[in-house]
C-alpha cells in the first residue's frame, strides 16, 4: 500500500511570508534553508496539503518575549513558568493584518498554475489529495477581524474562510485564550461572551468549522453545547502527556471522540514533552508517544496531525515538511499502518470537514 499523504490541522506559513526578514530572501515555490513549509518541502515530505492560518500577531511594540517562553529557561528538570495574556487587539489594526495574509494566500493559489488550490469543500479537498495539488485551508487564528455584528463573517465566508479559531492565545471580543505556561490547566477565565455564542451559531449556519485549539475550558464547554457540528481541535495534545494548558484534558478528548470530531496532535516540542522543556533534542517519538495516547482514549477515528509548522519549534529528528516521511515511518512502526495510518494522515479530517462544511 503506497504511503499515504499528510493533511496537517495548522501551519503559519503565510505569517512567515508576508513578515520575511530582509536577510532572508523568502518564497513559497523555492526551497528555503529556513522555515517549515515550501513548495518544494511539502512534496518532498508528502504533505498533501493543510489549514493555512491567518494568524494577526501583537504589535510590534508590545512583543517583548518569545511566543514560547519556555525554550532556554531551563537545561535540567521540568520547565515552569508562566506568561500574562497578552492584550486584545484593535480590530482595524487586525482586519488590515488579516486582509495582507489573505492577498499573500491568493497570490500564492494565483502564482501556482494549478499547484495549490484554496478549498471549499470536501469534494474539492479529496480531489486534491487523489491528484496530488496542494489543498490550502483559509483559516483564521483568532477571530480578531471579525466584527461584533459579523458583517464581516460573511464577507470573508464568501472570499473562502471555512475555519476559525475564535481566539488565539489572548481574549477578544468572543472568547478567552489559555497563556503560554507550565505546568497548568486550561480552566482559566470565563467562558463565551454573548457575542461569542452568536458568532458560534452563525458558523454553524455557515458551515465554517470551529477550531477550539488556544480557547479556555470554559470556552471549550459552552462551544460544546451550543455547537451542531463535530468538535475540533486543530493543533493540541493531551495534556495527561505534557500539562500545558494548549493541551486537551480528558474530559475534553473524551467530548471530541463523541461528537465525532477529531484532534490534530501539535509538533512543538514544549506542548510535546512532560517536563514541559523546549529543547531542540527532542524527538518525534514524542509525537507518537500523544497518537498513542489520545487513540487509546477516543478511538482511532478521532486522532489526526496539526504540526504548526513556521509557528513553532519542531522535533530535531523531524525539522520540516521534508521530514514527514520520518513520523509516518515511526507510526508505522508503532503499528499504525494501512487504514489506521491513512486516517491519522488525512482521511479523520476529510470525514470531518465534510460533516461540517456546507
Amino acid at each position: 500500500m503506497p504511503t499515504p499523504l499528510i493533511f496537517d490541522g495548522h501551519n503559519d506559513t503565510i505569517l512567515r511570508l508576508v513578515n520575511p526578514k530582509p536577510d532572508r530572501p523568502d518564497s513559497f515555490f523555492t526551497e528555503n534553508a529556513h522555515g517549515h513549509i515550501d513548495l518544494p518541502r511539502a512534496r518532498a515530505g508528502g504533505l498533501g496539503g493543510g489549514f493555512f492560518a491567518l494568524f494577526v500577531p501583537n504589535p510590534r511594540k508590545a512583543e517583548t518575549t518569545s511566543v514560547f517562553p519556555g525554550e532556554g529557561l531551563k537545561k535540567d528538570g521540568p520547565a515552569q513558568y508562566e506568561m500574562p495574556l497578552p492584550p486584545m487587539l484593535d480590530h482595524a489594526y487586525a482586519l488590515r493584518y488579516a486582509m495582507d495574509m489573505m492577498a499573500k494566500l491568493f497570490e500564492i493559489e494565483k502564482e501556482s498554475d494549478g499547484a495549490t488550490k484554496i478549498v471549499h469543500n470536501a469534494d474539492e479537498l479529496e480531489a486534491c489529495l487523489a491528484d496530488g495539488t496542494l489543498a490550502m485551508i483559509l483559516h483564521f487564528e483568532g477571530a480578531e477581524a471579525i466584527d461584533e455584528d459579523l458583517h464581516a463573517l460573511y464577507t470573508f465566508y464568501n472570499a473562502g474562510l471555512r475555519s476559525i479559531g475564535p481566539v488565539w492565545s489572548r481574549p477578544n471580543i468572543f472568547a478567552h485564550g489559555v497563556p503560554f505556561s507550565f505546568p497548568a490547566t486550561p480552566d482559566i477565565g470565563p467562558g463565551l461572551t454573548e457575542a461569542g455564542k452568536r458568532l458560534v451559531k452563525a458558523c454553524n449556519e455557515l458551515g465554517i468549522m470551529l477550531d477550539l485549539s488556544h480557547l479556555n475550558e470554559k470556552g471549550f464547554w459552552d462551544i460544546a453545547e451550543l455547537s451542531n457540528a463535530p468538535l475540533v481541535a486543530t493543533h493540541s495534545g493531551a495534556h495527561a502527556m505534557s500539562a500545558s494548558p494548549r493541551n486537551l484534558t480528558d474530559a475534553q478528548l473524551d467530548a471530541i471522540a463523541k461528537s465525532g470530531g477529531v484532534a490534530g496532535v501539535n509538533f512543538h516540542i514544549g506542548f510535546l514533552r512532560q517536563d514541559g522543556r523546549a529543547d531542540v533534542e527532542t524527538s518525534l517519538a514524542e509525537i507518537v508517544r500523544h497518537v498513542d495516547y489520545m487513540v487509546e482514549r477516543m478511538g482511532i477515528d478521532h486522532v489526526a496531525l496539526g504540526s504548526d509548522f513556521d509557528g513553532a519549534t519542531m522535533p530535531h529528528d523531524l525539522k520540516d515538511a521534508a521530514g514527514l516521511p520520518k513520523l509516518v515511518e515511526a507510526l508505522e512502526d508503532r503499528g499504525y499502518t494501512g487504514e489506521a495510518l491513512t486516517k491519522i494522515a488525512h482521511e479523520n479530517w476529510v470525514r470531518v470537514l465534510r460533516k461540517t462544511w456546507k
